[in-house]
């Protein structure tokens, strides 16, 4: 019996889609009544609580205000929950997207505790993010780590295994105040001068 061979399906960026689908309200659409986005951490959650705040850039500067990011991080003990629970107080699952006009995107969640990677050594805190966006066929993955975590940082074995030392740079979150409330900046730059390391996992 011959084979027949199929054409590959064309392939497309993230688009529109993803806010239809996965960030209701940013999309301007009725939130589901169980949604999983930008509050990791409610307020009775143990730990210290942050704001992980940003932008995204695209190569020529300008910003990517269509961007839907993901991300996934450990507790304040170094924990990480594989199961959602909206009854939890701290979740290590959150989603956000950048908003339309100012391009912003923001996560509430709490400072994660070190934790060990498969080697068994020891990685300074960190969050992975996950990017999607129009223009990027597959998602990037990132991290970010926290400048008042130095001496954990010059040790963990992901930043340095980065060969230039100006490029870990572009993972470390810059601590600052919003409205009183500690808060980490974190933006992304896609392409060009200052680009954010991307990992191939």
């Amino acid at each position: 019996m011959p084979v027949t061979l199929l054409p590959e399906t064309p392939s497309q960026t993230a688009g529109p889609y993803v806010h239809i689908g996965l960030a209701l309200a940013a999309a301007g659409n009725t939130p589901r009544e169980l949604e999983i986005w930008n509050e990791m951490a409610k307020p009775e959650a143990q730990g210290e609580h942050i704001l992980l705040i940003g932008q995204v850039f695209d190569g020529m500067g300008h910003l990517v205000r269509d961007s839907f990011l993901e991300f996934w991080q450990a507790d304040h003990a170094g924990v990480y929950h594989s199961r959602f629970d909206p009854e939890r107080s701290f979740n290590s699952f959150g989603r956000t997207a950048t908003t339309f006009d100012e391009g912003d995107w923001t996560v509430k969640t709490i400072k994660p505790g070190a934790v060990k990677n498969r080697s068994g050594e020891l990685m300074a805190p960190h969050v992975n993010v996950s990017l999607f966006a129009r223009g990027i066929n597959i998602h990037l993955h990132t991290r970010i780590y926290f400048e008042d975590e130095a001496d954990a940082n010059g040790i963990d074995p992901v930043l340095n295994s980065i060969e230039w030392v100006q490029r870990r740079e572009t993972l470390i979150a810059r601590r600052c105040e919003v409205d009183g409330q500690v808060a980490y900046r974190f933006d992304i730059r896609l392409q060009g001068e200052g680009e954010t390391v991307f990992f191939d996992f």
